[in-house]
């Protein structure tokens, strides 16, 4: 089965997050879009319909079945898909789901499927997602052992650990959500773990750090300090103390010691934080929301962002006052001003970081960096 996840024309949407990437990519709970259906369907071709500079890493396939890449699948949406005929479109009332967008209409009656509509909803809708991927990677599977030294409040069965997976001298409550440890991650001693929590291969919780769920680690990640609510994507690093809550985090990103973020307005209103798509400040419909910020970003010790922040990717901030609420892609600076960050040097210093993992910018992202510095 050869299957298009499809960005509809939103990825502006849900960027800085998406400026990298298409919407099938973004990680929350445990798994990206593109890693569902193939843990659905294992031998299903995943290709992408999303903006033509991002197509060249992430191509489409000729004669594939498109499919909203914002619908979080469940069993009964793959299903229904997968039964869908050649001349068929699938909508939930006037919501285009899969299909033939202008085909016979057939309207989805299984199981309702999480549907993103917004950026924030990767953090609001986390800890229903993370549960629906709990279930599905841990289904028919036994845990490895938690280890005596650690203190378990809630559903012994609503923690599992992957093979490799160390966590020691923790308390972990699953009374609020699932708590999924990844291959070769690890907990460190010290940590206290509300769930959900979901990490990913080789991520890592530092010593003594404070977890509110739902919160999820990529792949690589490394996360200390008080963190509530908050999507690391992948290869990112928040290693020491400091607040993040209601947050968004790329790719290869680095947040200095005592980094703190503001997730909510003083006079506890709905928050506006700025929009990709409208090319302005827009207002939204939470009371909470912290940084989103792109890949490759990067900011320094002691950093404060206001409410709702949003930075664009391979920027760098510092200083001791808080900076605007909107940085553009390629700003280096801080509350000061910014000057633009040279494309030469944003490629040599991503690298950087990136060599450390073994790993180096391929020549698709080095020409996604390009597009995105000369827009």
């Amino acid at each position: 089965m050869k299957i298009n996840l499809s960005d509809n024309g939103l990825n502006l949407r849900f960027a800085p997050l998406t400026l990298m990437r298409p919407i099938s990519n973004l990680r929350m709970g445990i798994l990206t879009n593109d890693e569902r259906w193939k843990k659905f369907i294992p031998d299903a071709e995943i290709g992408f319909e999303t903006e033509k500079y991002l197509s060249r890493k992430f191509p489409s396939l000729e004669g594939g079945i498109a499919v909203n890449a914002c619908v979080i699948p469940n069993e009964d949406f793959v299903a229904t898909v997968f039964n869908l005929n050649k001349n068929q479109g699938l909508f939930a009332n006037d919501l285009w789901l899969a299909g033939k967008r202008d085909g016979e209409k057939v309207e989805y009656v299984g199981d309702t499927p999480v549907i993103l509509s917004q950026r924030w909803h990767l953090y609001t809708l986390n800890g229903k997602v993370l549960e629906q991927d709990f279930d599905l990677l841990t289904a028919g599977r036994t845990s490895q052992k938690l280890s005596k030294s650690n203190t378990l409040i809630g559903d012994a069965k609503r923690i599992f650990l992957e093979e490799g997976a160390v966590v020691e001298a923790s308390i972990l409550n699953t009374n609020t959500g699932s708590i999924y440890v990844g291959k070769d991650a690890e907990i460190m001693e010290g940590s206290v773990v509300r769930g959900g929590l979901g990490m990913c291969e080789h991520s890592a919780l530092k010593l003594s750090t404070k977890i509110y769920g739902p919160t999820t680690l990529g792949p690589h990640c490394k996360v200390g300090g008080e963190v509530n609510n908050v999507i690391f994507q992948a290869y990112s690093n928040k290693g020491h103390d400091g607040f993040l809550g209601n947050a968004l985090i790329g790719e290869w990103c680095n947040l200095g010691a005592d980094t703190n973020s503001s997730n909510l307005k003083n006079n506890y209103g709905m928050v506006g934080t700025y929009s990709y798509e409208a090319g302005k400040e827009i207002k939204t419909d939470v009371q909470f929301m912290g940084v989103a910020m792109g890949d490759h970003s990067k900011c320094g010790i002691n950093t404060m962002f206001n409410t709702a922040t949003v930075i664009g990717v391979s920027s760098n901030i510092w200083g001791g006052d808080f900076p605007p609420k909107y940085i553009p892609s390629f700003s280096w600076g801080g509350s000061t001003g910014f000057e633009k960050f040279r494309l030469d040097k944003a490629i040599e210093y991503a690298n950087n970081m990136m060599n450390r993992r073994g790993l180096a910018l391929s020549e698709d992202e080095i020409a996604i960096l390009t597009y995105l510095s000369e827009g």
